[in-house]
């Protein structure tokens, strides 16, 4: 079987779901929860879905930390069992519900990544079961709603295109069920810096902007193991995780299907939506305020440049035309060494823009962005960093 080697190397948890998988399942959802009263939304809104032509697992991570409280704990319980109560008068032929309850998790792993990969590994186990290296992993929240489309788009797209291994969906924050106007002032405000850094990183010629969104992503089996499964950060394992996969090619973008996250506060992990509205709310972080739009310029000068360093070395010419601030980070980063590297392993330019967008990733731009701005940029109000941008695309594109 496909991932019998991954199995036997990177799963941790004995198998939770002891039931046949039927040969006709293709796509299976996983949903991490702790704690999590919207759970019951969530999978009403997915089995109101437009009907789809396969059948499709929903698997709930219930989850908590061994150091959880009293509280949690029983708020889990309780959850776990209405999950089968639910299951019992809503599973269809095509549509089967499978709760699971990872228990006091080892306080030093417990966290997002953990309950994810969790669940994710359980998804492996049914797909291996099957043999089915294209089975496809739908990633999402326990406080999200779907689009009528959303289960028949991400079929429809995987089954469209053999070589898509993994997919973005479009997101919108559900402010509406904000009642304070901060709060809906500052999910806006999030959504809109979100919106903002992947299209600045698409003007400065990033080939790998992706939306990082742990609740709006899909992969299949195969590549899924093929990187390695999910880590286990307790935070930003989705942005950790889509970036290693986008050294597999380009991630395709499902832009006519959405994924409604919820717009509250949380303090369950230190970044992230949740945490943003918190600080946001508590007076401790400003949304209005976001990377300085020339950082990205900077970078686009580089960019520009990466298909004259085929076969070259990064000379004092090439150093002195770009911008200070990418000089420094090219010191940094050793960069004549990796270049030389990246060049004796790469026989046509193809090849060689591949190599060099692996290793300038999304994780080594997030560095660059913050270095630059520790000496080099202030930060800048959000909506003139879009104006700017807007300007700047539109002046290309004439």
């Amino acid at each position: 079987m496909f991932a019998d080697r991954y199995i036997n190397k990177n799963i941790v948890y004995p198998e939770f779901i002891d039931a046949v998988v039927s040969p006709e399942v293709s796509m299976i959802v996983m949903i991490p929860c702790l704690n999590e009263p919207e759970i019951f939304r969530t999978l009403e809104s997915l089995w109101s879905c437009d009907p789809i032509k396969s059948s499709c697992e929903v698997i709930v991570v219930v989850n908590e930390s061994e150091n959880s409280t009293l509280a949690v704990k029983n708020f889990n319980q309780e959850t776990y069992n209405k999950l089968f109560d639910w299951k019992r008068e809503n599973d269809r032929e095509n549509l089967i519900l499978h709760p699971i309850y990872a228990q006091s998790v080892n306080a030093k792993h417990a966290g997002a990544g953990m309950a994810r990969k969790i669940g994710m590994d359980e998804v492996i186990r049914r797909f291996n079961a099957l043999n089915r290296p294209d089975g496809v992993i739908i990633s999402l929240d326990a406080d999200c709603l779907v689009s009528s489309n959303y289960l028949q788009r991400i079929e429809s797209v995987f089954n469209k295109n053999k070589s898509c291994f993994a997919a973005t969906l479009n997101f919108k924050h559900r402010a509406e069920d904000m009642d304070d106007p901060k709060q809906k002032l500052g999910i806006q405000l999030y959504e809109d810096y979100l919106h903002y850094y992947k299209k600045a990183l698409d003007f400065a010629g990033f080939p790998d902007s992706i939306y990082t969104i742990g609740s709006a992503f899909a992969v299949r089996a195969e590549a899924y193991v093929k990187q390695g499964g999910m880590n286990r950060r307790q935070a930003g394992e989705d942005f950790y995780f889509l970036n290693k996969l986008t050294k597999l090619g380009p991630i395709t973008e499902i832009n006519d299907a959405f994924v409604y996250p919820s717009a509250r506060v949380s303090d369950r992990v230190p970044f992230g939506t949740g945490a943003a509205m918190t600080k946001w709310m508590n007076e401790d972080g400003d949304l209005t305020v976001t990377y300085n739009f020339a950082a990205f310029l900077d970078l686009k000068v580089l960019f520009d440049q990466v298909d004259t360093l085929f076969r070259n070395s990064a000379d004092e010419v090439f150093m002195a035309s770009l911008p200070p601030s990418v000089q420094e980070y090219l010191q940094v980063l050793e960069f004549p060494i990796k270049l030389a590297e990246i060049n004796q392993n790469s026989s046509s330019l193809s090849a060689f823009r591949k190599r060099f967008f692996q290793f300038f990733d999304g994780f080594i731009i997030l560095r660059f962005l913050n270095l630059a701005h520790q000496k080099y940029y202030s930060q800048q109000n959000l909506s003139e960093a879009i104006e700017q941008l807007m300007e700047c695309a539109l002046g290309e594109r004439k």
